[in-house]
C-alpha cells in the first residue's frame, strides 16, 4: 500500500492507495481478451472494472472497515447507516479501455472528503484531502494542482443519454459561434478530463447530468475541482448543492463567465 505524507491526512492516503491499487489492475489486464458484462444501452462492464473494484474496496475495508462503499460495479456495501461513504468508479473509460485507447481514470473518494483520481497509464495520482489539492508523478514528489485558462481546451462530455436535453447539448455549445473563437474542444470520455482541469492541462470540462456530486463517476473530480479553487457550477450556474443538474468546471471566473453566457444563450 501506498505511504503519502503524513500532513496530507490518513484518508487521502486511503483514497490514493486505493486508486493505485485499481491502477494496478486495470494495467495488468489491459490488452488481454476481457469477459463483459452488459447493462443495456450500449453500456457494459469487463472484468478488469470487476476486479480493479475489488481491489480498491479491499484497501478501504482493510483501513476503514467500518465506513460504506457505493461501488459502480458491485453496488452498495457495508452498514446502512455508516456515517461515511467512499465512491468507487474502478474504471471510467470502459469503452476506451476495451478498444485500446489508454484514456482511463480509477476514481476513489470520501463523500464530502478525500479524494484521488489515478491514471494508470499516466503514472500520476490526483490527490485531495478536502482542503489543498495535489499531484503525485511516479518516482518523482508531489506537486500542487494550479488550474490556468491558458490551453484554452474545453472537454465536453458528449455521451447519451442526454438528460438537459433540448435545453443543452454538448453539441449545442460546440456549434455556438462564440465557442470556436475562444477555446477547442476535446472529448476524452473518462472523467480524467475535471482532474486536468485541476492540474491547469484543461480550461474546462462541461457535462450534462444530474445531481453529480455523490456520482461514483464524478465525486472524485469535482472535490479535485474544488480544492484547486477551480469555478465549480451546475450548467445553470448554480452552486452544485443547488443547482438542476450537470457539471461546470473551470480554471477561473472569467472561462466560467464565457462558457455560461454560450450555455444559456
Amino acid at each position: 500500500m501506498t505511504d503519502l505524507h503524513e500532513e496530507y491526512g490518513d484518508d487521502a492516503a486511503v483514497a490514493a492507495a486505493g486508486a493505485l491499487a485499481g491502477a494496478d489492475v486495470v494495467r495488468a489486464l489491459y490488452g488481454r481478451p476481457l469477459d463483459r458484462v452488459d447493462k443495456g444501452a450500449g453500456d457494459f462492464a469487463t472484468a478488469a472494472d470487476v476486479e480493479a473494484e475489488r481491489a480498491v474496496v479491499a484497501v478501504i475495508r482493510a483501513a476503514r472497515p467500518d465506513d460504506a462503499v457505493l461501488g459502480e460495479e458491485g453496488g452498495r456495501q457495508g452498514a446502512a447507516g455508516a456515517a461515511r461513504q467512499w465512491l468507487v468508479d474502478p474504471l471510467c473509460g470502459t469503452l476506451n479501455y476495451a478498444v485500446g485507447t489508454m484514456l482511463v481514470a480509477v476514481n476513489v473518494a470520501l463523500r464530502g472528503g478525500a479524494a484521488a483520481v489515478a491514471d494508470p497509464f499516466g503514472g500520476e495520482v490526483f490527490l485531495t484531502d478536502g482542503k489543498t489539492a495535489w499531484v503525485r508523478h511516479e518516482g518523482s514528489g508531489d506537486a500542487p494542482l494550479t488550474p490556468s485558462p491558458a490551453t484554452g481546451l474545453v472537454d465536453l462530455n458528449l455521451d447519451p443519454p442526454f438528460p438537459g436535453a433540448p435545453r443543452f447539448r454538448g453539441a449545442d455549445l460546440l456549434a455556438h459561434p462564440g465557442f470556436a473563437t475562444r477555446f477547442r474542444p476535446r472529448v476524452v470520455s473518462t472523467t480524467l478530463a475535471p482532474a486536468w482541469v485541476a492540474a491547469g492541462r484543461r480550461a474546462a470540462y462541461v457535462t450534462d447530468g444530474g445531481d453529480l456530486r455523490d456520482s461514483v463517476h464524478f465525486a472524485a473530480g469535482i472535490a479535485l475541482c474544488r480544492a484547486a479553487g477551480c469555478v465549480v457550477t451546475g450548467l445553470d450556474g448554480a452552486p452544485l448543492e443547488q443547482t438542476d443538474g450537470g457539471l461546470v468546471a473551470a480554471a477561473d471566473e472569467e472561462t466560467h463567465r464565457a462558457l455560461m453566457a454560450m450555455i444559456r444563450g
